[in-house]
């Protein structure tokens, strides 16, 4: 599904050459749940950045359905990431002055999509997260969980390829963690292919595979046999 050759990040700091990413080589499989951790500053939220377009400052390659994706203009680039890739981050971004199924529709509208469809498609987006009581929300009205929730349901509605979420659970308690996590789990039982960044071991466990980075380079690749996808059921999330 996607694939990076020889990524290379290098920023300046106090004059010299600081490398943020050293030659990162990176084959992600379709319908793979991937996991990146390691310490901060280790560049796993970089890496995800270039990989998912966000970045265009970096040497190296970024493949997508064998597609080469990292040298599209600006412009292409804004549009391919609309209509093929979605995000999810640790603050939830939502818009403060529109309600839960305005905040998932915007994406559709920005699309061109007729506001009937485009509302259709946040509803059912919403109805896959639990939110289906909460639609005419504001975000100010509900949980830290409802609100990642929404935006899950904003990356997801327009089925993307593949869903990045970088840090997703960092704002949120053990409950909300967990209850976030089984709809990772449950949308990647439908085949959808995730990159989840995260510094909780515990949450790295449930996916396929963990890859381990510091100082820029990757350190550990690991397919996890047996991933702990009952690890929540201590909450008893449904």
């Amino acid at each position: 599904m996607i694939e990076a050759r020889n990524i290379t990040k290098i920023v300046k700091s106090g004059g010299a050459d600081l490398k943020i990413l050293n030659d990162i080589n990176l084959t992600v499989e379709n319908g793979e749940f991937t996991a990146i951790i390691g310490r901060s500053g280790a560049g796993k939220s970089t890496l995800l950045y270039v990989l998912s377009l966000l970045d265009a400052m970096f040497q190296g390659e970024v493949f997508v359905d064998a597609k080469k994706i990292s040298q599209l203009p600006d412009n292409k680039r804004v549009e391919y990431r609309l209509q093929n890739l979605g995000f999810i981050f640790q603050e939830y971004a939502l818009l403060p002055e529109l309600t839960a199924v305005e905040n998932v529709a915007l994406p559709f509208l920005m699309r061109g999509l007729g506001q009937k469809p485009a509302f259709r498609s946040a509803q059912e987006a919403l109805i896959q997260v639990g939110l289906e009581k909460k639609t005419n929300n504001l975000p100010a009205t509900l949980s830290g969980g409802e609100q990642q929730r929404v935006a899950i349901a904003r990356a997801i509605a327009g089925k993307p390829k593949i869903l990045f979420a970088d840090e997703p659970t960092a704002n949120l308690d053990s409950v909300r963690a967990c209850e976030i996590m089984e709809i990772f789990l449950r949308l990647n039982r439908g085949g959808q292919t995730i990159i989840l960044i995260t510094h909780e071991d515990d949450l790295a466990q449930m996916t396929h595979r963990i890859i381990e980075m510091s100082d820029g380079r990757i350190v550990s690749d690991k397919q996890i046999e047996n991933p702990r996808v009952n690890l929540c059921a201590k909450y008893k999330i449904s």
